[in-house]
């Protein structure tokens, strides 16, 4: 296995030598940030999407040895043998990271939007699910790794015109808190982590404003030292982090009257 490490890799926390990290969502935005990240640490990734060609193209331009394994996350039975695949190329990795997530503008009064909620719902909340299924008796048994999932402060409070992609990201916090619960005392450790705005095609159509941006890779880096950790629950940016508490913390009147008219994220866009 070939380990390589520069600048940017010694400025990192330390990783353990031959640290596998198994990533959905890889083929972009912050699931494409992650996989530089810990490829500059040495790790050896499987990166997880449906486009295979990208994919492959990302796992030849990162230092290392990885796998590229084409998969929706949306079927579980791709998502276990690709799971199995890694396992016997590298072993039970030791941080599984559920980023896969897709988000379009949706509302209930159309009927047409109902196939938008099955697929929002399906991949970013199932998926997740599906993404840490294979692993958790190993780790478990192992009795170390992380299972890391990547909500949303969208999952904080019901948005607008978003009503899948908040409902997704409001059900896979309450699906880590119960994961977290359940693998207390066990060595592994369960991060919910719930990014505010990140630069990614995911947010390129919002018309509205987007508060305390995120460059990919500056969103990996900080999420990264979170999963170090081993917190069980970080909002990033912490400035985002605020904000979420101050609209947790606002009476319902209050929150209705101020986000009645607030933009909402276009609908038909491509899952």
């Amino acid at each position: 296995m070939t380990h390589r490490s520069d600048a940017a890799a010694s400025r990192t926390s330390p990783a353990p030598a031959g640290l596998r990290v198994f990533l959905t969502g890889a083929s972009s935005g912050l699931g494409q940030a992650f996989a530089r990240h810990y490829a500059q640490r040495g790790a050896s990734l499987g990166l997880v999407a449906r486009r295979g060609d990208a994919l492959a193209a990302l796992s030849a331009a990162l230092p290392g040895r990885h796998l590229a394994l084409p998969a929706d996350v949306g079927d579980a039975a791709a998502l276990a043998l690709a799971a199995r695949t890694y396992i016997d190329h590298f072993g039970v990795p030791d941080i599984v990271i559920a980023n896969a997530g897709v988000s379009v503008g949706t509302l209930t009064e159309c009927a047409e939007d109902l196939h938008a909620f099955e697929r929002v719902l399906r991949t970013n909340v199932n998926g997740m699910v599906a993404s840490f299924q294979p692993f958790v008796e190993a780790m478990r048994g192992r009795g170390s790794g992380r299972l890391v999932g990547i909500a949303s402060v969208a999952g904080i409070r019901g948005l607008p015109g978003a009503g899948a992609y908040s409902a997704s990201k409001a059900a896979a916090i309450a699906y880590l808190e119960s994961l977290r619960v359940e693998m207390h005392g066990s060595g592994v450790r369960v991060v919910t982590l719930a990014p505010g705005y990140i630069a990614t095609p995911m947010t390129a159509g919002n018309p509205y404003p987007m508060p305390f941006m995120l460059q990919p890779d500056d969103a990996a880096r900080r999420m990264a030292k979170v999963i170090d950790a081993g917190r069980g629950y970080a909002v990033v940016p912490w400035q985002m982090g605020l904000v979420a508490s101050v609209l947790r913390a606002l009476p319902n009147p209050v929150f209705d009257a101020l986000f009645a008219r607030a933009g909402r994220k276009p609908r038909d866009l491509p899952l």
